[in-house]
């Protein structure tokens, strides 16, 4: 029997409601509750804490603007850092370029990683299994600050920090102190970036990331991806310490990655000025 599934898109002003057909998790972890439905128009989806986090229907779109936009614009990349992510999807689109020989990834929960290669398989498909993972369960913050590896890129894929909470699990990686301890881990041609909410309806978020970035690197800029289940953009912000981001799809060459969403229209789309009301 179909239930009617309910998240926030912005706090209590906006929700999304969808037809949910089952309930195929819900764990309580030692940092935050964990639940995955299978549903109608998104297929499986992944909350946490009550929060919208991915959905089987377009989390290609998400993970492969956060991670290719920036990844394809770098030469030759070798090692890459993963903050977050435990569902697997940044890893699996590492794991597609043979350049890149280590990847470090810092997951606070476990249960998120277990939970994933359980219920939603496809999101890591066998990356977990890569001889070039180290998989670290623990906090990130003194990880990345002891870093004894230079990285040509860094991924952020922490939750959210919702306005209308405190004190919330990734709250320390939105932070200056943090994004400093990214830089001085960064290769001269390295590129750190990070997820910044709903660029529609949260566009507070970005802004206040960008502001941060700023402050500690030398380059940064931000861009967008078409995600229907988080309502309707997904923003990011990246930052460099002399690197740029190609806004130009024919200046890179994606052979062999079978991307699914980026192509030279939702690219060029990535860096468009865009403007509501």
């Amino acid at each position: 029997m179909s239930t009617t599934l309910s998240f926030p898109i912005r706090s209590d002003r906006l929700s999304m409601n969808v037809q949910a057909t089952e309930h195929l998790l819900h764990r309580q972890t030692e940092y935050q509750t964990i639940d995955i439905y299978q549903t109608e128009v998104f297929g499986r989806t992944l909350l946490l804490d009550g929060h919208i986090q991915l959905t089987e229907f377009d989390e290609r779109s998400y993970h492969e603007a956060l991670v290719q936009v920036p990844l394809l614009s770098i030469a030759a990349p070798r090692n890459a850092l993963i903050v977050g992510g435990g569902d697997g999807g940044v890893l699996r689109e590492i794991c597609r370029h043979a350049s890149i020989r280590a990847i470090d990834m810092v997951e606070i929960d476990r249960g998120v990683i277990e939970a994933s290669k359980e219920h939603l398989p496809f999101l890591s498909a066998g990356a977990f299994e890569d001889p070039r993972l180290n998989l670290v369960v623990g906090d990130a913050f003194p990880f990345v600050k002891q870093a004894d590896r230079k990285y040509d890129l860094i991924v952020i894929d922490a939750t959210d920090v919702y306005e209308e909470e405190e004190g919330e699990l990734s709250e320390m990686l939105f932070t200056s102190e943090f994004y400093e301890d990214c830089r001085n881990a960064l290769s001269p041609k390295g590129i750190v970036v990070t997820q910044a909410d709903n660029l529609v309806f949260c566009p507070y978020s970005m802004e206040a990331i960008l502001k941060e970035f700023t402050k500690v690197f030398q380059r940064t800029g931000r861009y967008q991806a078409l995600v229907p289940s988080f309502g309707g953009f997904s923003g990011y912000v990246w930052g460099s310490v002399g690197a740029e981001i190609s806004t130009r799809w024919s200046a890179l060459d994606s052979s062999g990655l079978e991307l699914r969403y980026l192509r030279e229209e939702t690219y060029n789309l990535a860096f468009r000025p865009l403007s509501f009301g």
